[in-house]
């Protein structure tokens, strides 16, 4: 008893359940407590009690506290990775001990000529070097942060990717944690990096995806137009626009990304079946989602816990005609912000799909290097002129809707995203929303990709534009401001 009370005083907590665990029978030793400071063992030692010590012991650390904490992830008491990079290079960061086995006399001297000697020296983990920039991570925490608390949500995520190698330069998510005090997380959610792990239905981003689709399909071209009836009516089901946009009219392929045109998606649609939504319309739209844009499946990326999302199958189910319509503005189907940047990459950058990455290299414990380098998952996603298109046609959309991301000189585009919120019992809620922002800024060639997710915002208006697009200037201004990104020629 006086044992317990004498360590309550120096390390807090409870006398009478340490001096419960003290009268644990039939145990070699207890354990009080973890990660005390130098201090409070120091003060534990000098009490000199017989059967009470501390000992050293190996924890990973974070200087810079929650900067890119869900990136990262966190070791465990039990010396595990869990979510994150942590998790995925569990095994190289952590080594293997070595082994000393021996048969020795009396005083434990080894016997020379015992067989069963053995000697295995230790591997050192590796050392991991990140493709993120430490300077913009920080900014990009602080300018999502005070976007989110601007539009009134309480989470969301934003990347920053380098869309001609794959790197992702940095990778943000609120709420955030520091993972040297992962114990006093009370929300699991919040271990999880959504921006990989928590795919949803994203919206109007996929418009430019459905155009470049249709582009290189040469069911259109640049300069197309169509009479757009104000709505479709597909199987049991009504496509519509949004009330702003007006009624019948019409309308160019720029247009359907500078008005955000749920029809016109729909007619895109329907040329790539030859004028109407039917089987090849569906089966070609599905290979570009799944095999030119890499949907419904991981990518790959370093990280403990990563999400496909879903694609739905051309062929099988009930609806199909209606449920592909819908995919063509992004509802009916689910990504992760992650995939939207890779597949959005792919066409901006004339056709090379990067798998995305965050190990820049790995150093081995003798000092060699290993560097990583980009990975090129496929080449031909579109041809470079349908790539030119889109971002010619993304740049008029931030002319156009949204001014404070316009900079002279400098090539900014993009294109918001208002997604319904599915219900769990299926269909949508009428007044929940998801926000999306995807969008580049460069010179002559796009240079950094962008996407910005905000969870239900509460600021009124559509949620793409009232709360992600605000968050996509800021960034894109800082990165012209602090990165070097090179004006136009």
């Amino acid at each position: 008893a006086d044992a317990a009370k004498n360590v309550q005083v120096i390390i807090g907590g409870n006398a009478t359940d340490y001096e419960k665990l003290m009268r644990t029978p039939d145990t070699r030793y207890v354990i009080l407590a973890k990660k005390l400071s130098k201090e409070q063992s120091e003060r534990i030692e000098k009490l000199e009690m017989k059967g009470v010590g501390t000992r050293e012991a190996q924890y990973r650390t974070y200087p810079q506290g929650s900067l890119a904490a869900q990136v990262l992830g966190f070791v465990n008491d039990d010396n595990e990775g869990k979510y994150g990079l942590e998790q995925f290079l569990n095994t190289d960061l952590q080594g293997k001990p070595g082994l000393l086995k021996a048969i020795t006399d009396a005083q434990g001297v080894p016997l020379a000529s015992n067989k069963e000697n053995m000697q295995l020296e230790p591997t050192e983990g590796k050392r991991v070097v990140l493709t993120l920039d430490i300077g913009m991570q920080q900014q990009l925490e602080d300018l999502l942060q005070k976007g989110l608390e601007h539009a009134k949500s309480d989470s969301g995520s934003a990347l920053i990717m380098d869309p001609n190698t794959g790197a992702v330069k940095a990778m943000a998510n609120y709420p955030t944690y520091n993972p040297g005090e992962f114990s006093k997380v009370e929300d699991g959610n919040t271990f999880n990096n959504s921006a990989v792990s928590s795919p949803l239905e994203v919206g109007s981003i996929m418009k430019p995806l459905t155009t470049a689709a249709a582009l290189d399909l040469g069911a259109v071209n640049k300069d197309s137009s169509y009479f757009d009836p104000g709505f479709f009516k597909i199987d049991d089901a009504k496509v519509t626009n949004v009330e702003e946009v007006g009624g019948a009219a019409h309308r160019s392929v720029k247009d359907i990304l500078l008005l955000s045109l749920n029809t016109g998606a729909t007619w895109l649609l329907m040329q790539m079946g030859g004028g109407q939504i039917n089987d090849q319309a569906r089966t070609r739209w599905h290979d570009y989602m799944t095999d030119h844009y890499m949907m419904g499946k991981e990518t790959g990326i370093e990280q403990g816990y990563e999400s496909g999302g879903t694609v739905p199958d051309p062929h099988e189910g009930f609806g199909l005609n209606i449920q592909f319509a819908n995919t063509a503005f992004g509802q009916g189907m689910s990504a992760t912000p992650l995939q939207m940047a890779s597949a959005i990459s792919s066409v901006l950058n004339g056709g090379t799909y990067y798998k995305p990455h965050l190990i820049e290299k790995t150093i081995d414990g003798d000092g060699k290097e290993h560097t990583k380098g980009s990975q090129v998952v496929r080449s031909g996603v579109v041809k470079p002129e349908v790539g030119a298109t889109v971002k010619e046609f993304m740049e008029g959309v931030v002319k156009l809707n949204n001014r404070p991301a316009v900079r002279a000189g400098y090539s900014v585009g993009g294109k918001t995203g208002t997604a319904q919120i599915t219900k769990p019992t299926g269909g949508y809620y009428d007044d929940r929303y998801n926000g999306m922002y995807m969008g580049f800024v460069g010179g002559d060639k796009v240079e950094y990709v962008i996407v910005v997710r905000v969870n239900e915002p509460k600021i009124g208006g559509y949620a793409g534009s009232k709360a992600a697009a605000p968050i996509f200037a800021s960034i894109s201004n800082m990165l012209i401001d602090n990165y070097g990104v090179t004006p136009r020629n």
